[in-house]
């Protein structure tokens, strides 16, 4: 499991990274901010496009295996035309093809986990989380220690593409699916691998008319936007709304993501005691009391204190209910990675969504829009009971 939770842990460098990295490469190559915009949303569009349908593509331990080679070769190559990018039209070309590649060498090495451990996807899940969350707040640390070395964000991709390279060659080295697990993975084998393309589709649109199914997958979106979507729009709301300095803003920023990080760490340890429906419905729970709390809060302190609990309160949802969707497919992997895909796709609306709110009637009331989310997800979770992968 290690060697697959460093590929999580990459993944998530490099997205930390980037963040961190991109004034200064839009300094260096004199990039508009309408480009920068581009760099944003042609990835997450096309690049997204073509991930859809690899799970039906890659079905199978074999296929999927390859895939996940080959995606880990693309990844790091794609991660070397950055370093080397000279002109935008080249690093919008090198970003565009991380997104396909980070799917296959990341989404599917997360199903080869869910299928291996079938009975503890939920606590597998959260240890999977809590590595990308790792990576994430190790992302712009990495490109700090670079720069104080005389290093620049060219050299910092070049480190990116090595730590890559390291969980590729772990990947090599290591079994398809761990020894200890192979008994519980054989009794429910991707049920993807049998057919040809238009077959395995078909079990893929049987998937969209399962309302158990569909449920996980429209509440992972939907949570997405009290995590994600909510930090894309901090720092603005901070700045613009509650008229906090920028550095405070920075610093709220840094604050939610160590308490995230943090929750997923409790995660793993709550998750050996309780269950994780009981874990998703205590922190919708809190969620909707904190999120309103943090928004009427008058003072900075008081927002950033509320600000750090419900960051570590949401932490669980991603994990939980991902583990869930797998749940909702016994031995059917490859169909939970494109749902997965397709409704990441779909997701790219919900800050375009809260970006048109905020323009017409104010930041303000678009993110008081959001109070509904813990709601959406404690109504969600109605009827499920046990645990992911038990379902």
């Amino acid at each position: 499991m290690a060697v697959a939770l460093a590929v999580e842990l990459a993944d998530e460098l490099v997205d930390g990274a980037k963040g961190a990295a991109l004034p200064l490469i839009r300094h260096d190559l004199g990039l508009s901010y309408g480009q920068v915009g581009l760099l944003a949303s042609v990835p997450l569009l096309v690049g997204g496009a073509l991930e859809l349908p690899l799970g039906i593509i890659a079905s199978g331990p074999v296929r999927r295996r390859r895939a996940v080679l080959a995606g880990g070769i693309v990844f790091i190559l794609s991660l070397l035309a950055v370093a080397g990018a000279r002109s935008f039209l080249v690093l919008l070309a090198a970003f565009t093809v991380f997104f396909p590649a980070s799917g296959a060498f990341v989404s599917l090495t997360q199903a080869e986990l869910m299928d291996a451990w079938p009975d503890r996807q939920a606590r597998v899940m959260a240890r999977w989380d809590l590595a990308g969350s790792t990576g994430a707040v190790a992302g712009p640390l990495l490109l700090t220690a670079v720069l104080a070395a005389g290093g620049g964000w060219r050299t910092a991709y070049l480190a990116l593409a090595a730590a890559a390279a390291v969980a590729w060659l772990g990947t090599c080295l290591r079994d398809p699916v761990p020894v200890a697990a192979a008994a519980a993975a054989v009794d429910a084998p991707d049920a993807l691998a049998d057919g040809g393309f238009w077959a395995r589709a078909r079990l893929v649109l049987g998937a969209l008319r399962d309302r158990s199914v569909m449920r996980w997958v429209l509440l992972i979106e939907v949570a997405d936007l009290l995590v994600d979507v909510l930090t894309g729009f901090l720092a603005l709301y901070l700045v613009d709304v509650a008229h906090l300095p920028p550095a405070v803003a920075a610093l709220a920023i840094a604050l939610r993501l160590g308490a995230g990080l943090a929750g997923d760490a409790a995660l793993v340890l709550v998750l050996e005691r309780v269950s994780d429906v009981t874990v998703l419905r205590v922190s919708a729970v809190a969620a909707a009391l904190l999120y309103p709390g943090f928004l009427l809060a008058p003072g900075p302190a008081a927002k950033l204190i509320i600000l750090a609990v419900l960051s570590a309160a949401t932490a669980p949802w991603y994990p939980i209910l991902q583990a869930r969707l797998y749940g909702s497919l016994p031995g059917r992997s490859s169909v939970a990675v494109t749902l997965s895909s397709a409704a990441a796709l779909a997701g790219g609306l919900g800050p375009l969504t809260v970006g048109l709110i905020a323009q017409a009637f104010g930041l303000s009331w678009a993110l008081v829009g959001l109070v509904v989310v813990p709601v959406a997800v404690l109504a969600g979770s109605a009827g499920a009971s046990g645990s992911a992968g038990r379902e």
